[in-house]
């Protein structure tokens, strides 16, 4: 177990470069596997939830080159992985378990996936019930991990997802890639498009239109593919600038995707200083610099209460949203987030509890919370409950506590996001 301590920092001034989208590298990864040829992959996250992804594929046979700052990735021919002979692990990463099931539902072998005691905990109703539908054989007790999934010759479905999930669409999109005929995925609320982006790239047959997606069985190309820096973990170090007198910080080459930037269009509306520089389109995804500046954020009747379809598109940034609601003059009400009772951690009861220790004033509900500011935050010991974001999120908070923080269990941010505590203390002036 590992404690960080956190001080109070005076202003935030420098220029980061950010590890690898997440998001998007579990996706290269996955669908070069299954590409025809080498792909190589720059800028490809160095996460433990990302290389869970990996071992998992090497364990189905195809070869992973790792060479500094990339990686190529071997397409495995006609799409047929090899039927791996031990338990596939997908550590504490829920992406690498919902979307490889996808492919696995599609492959002539049984498998097992599991998970660490979090990720057991996590229920995969969501993916099990499309895939039981296009006739894969999925045994689970009461639908949790371990997944022992036998698979084979699939049917192509028109699936209604129930819930706004990526990795489930991109589960169900990716199974339409082994399916006969041709399989449609309608979102009720759209969610991040990355797959639909990165299977276009690499050549698969997809349609979108509006919430609907198609895909039919194809054959993919290899591509070489650039990773843009994780708007998810720019979040951080963005609220931190926000917050923070006498800040600017430069973050470097960020997917600032229209269905992952939420975040930001959110700290615009509460009067944020963001400005975009070197904006482009790589890969169909958009990339752009972005210089932070010190705000004096309001929320007001119009902004103050989030929900509805723009839930979906900030689950992960709820955490970090929320320490920075103590310093927004009207503070911020969160509703319609449910979900982030079963993530790593139950993440409305660990923010909830850690601002409260911190002198907030905070009132929980089932789906969510609303933060009074604007509110001085107190310095003291927080669980990260083996959390990532809620870890990275009180660390920031820390910064504008008075006295020492103390993050436990500081060592689970290696999740998604190794050497953040460094790239931090490189920035903050304390």
């Amino acid at each position: 177990m590992k404690i960080m301590k956190i001080y109070p920092a005076n202003f935030i001034k420098g220029e980061v470069f950010l590890p690898g989208d997440k998001s998007i590298s579990h996706r290269t990864a996955l669908i070069a596997s299954l590409a025809e040829g080498k792909s190589e992959i720059e800028g490809f996250a160095t996460s433990k939830d990302c290389q869970s992804t990996l071992h998992c594929l090497e364990n189905l046979g195809v070869i992973v080159e790792r060479q500094e700052n990339k990686l190529l990735i071997n397409g495995i021919k006609n799409k047929s992985f090899t039927a791996p002979n031990k338990v596939l692990d997908a550590g504490n990463s829920g992406s690498t378990m919902r979307m490889l099931s996808g492919i696995l539902a599609g492959q002539p072998f049984t498998s097992i996936i599991t998970g660490d005691q979090s990720l057991r905990r996590r229920p995969m109703k969501r993916i099990v019930t499309p895939l039981r539908q296009m006739g894969a054989n999925i045994e689970a007790t009461n639908d949790f991990p371990p997944l022992h999934i036998t698979g084979g010759k699939l049917q192509a479905i028109k699936y209604d997802m129930p819930v706004a999930s990526a990795q489930v669409k991109s589960c169900i999109l990716f199974a339409g890639l082994f399916a006969e005929g041709a399989t449609t995925v309608i979102e009720p609320t759209i969610t991040r498009n990355h797959t639909e982006l990165m299977l276009k790239e690499f050549g698969a047959n997809i349609k979108t239109q509006s919430n609907s997606i198609t895909i039919s069985n194809s054959q993919l190309k290899s591509c070489h593919y650039h990773v843009p820096g994780d708007i998810s973990s720019a979040a951080f170090f963005i609220v931190a600038a926000t917050m923070l007198p006498n800040s600017e910080l430069l973050l470097r080459s960020v997917g600032i995707n229209s269905t992952r930037r939420a975040i930001i269009d959110v700290l615009l509306s509460l009067g944020a200083n963001i400005k975009f520089i070197n904006s482009k389109l790589q890969h169909g995804e958009e990339v752009s610099d972005l210089l932070i500046s010190s705000s004096n954020l309001v929320s007001n009747d119009q902004n103050r209460v989030l929900q509805g379809d723009i839930i979906a598109n900030i689950i992960d940034e709820i955490p970090i949203l929320s320490v920075l609601a103590t310093q927004i003059e009207g503070g911020l009400t969160i509703r319609g987030a449910g979900e982030l009772r079963v993530k790593e951690s139950d993440r409305i009861r660990s923010v909830v509890d850690n601002l409260r220790l911190m002198g907030a004033e905070v009132e929980e509900y089932p789906d969510g919370l609303a933060i009074n500011g604007k509110t001085e935050l107190k310095g003291c010991s927080l669980d990260s409950a083996d959390d990532h974001r809620i870890a990275m999120s009180f660390a920031i908070a820390g910064l504008i506590a008075k006295g020492e923080t103390e993050i436990i269990n500081s060592e689970c941010v290696d999740i998604s996001f190794p050497g953040f505590f460094r790239k931090l203390a490189n920035v903050t002036n304390s």
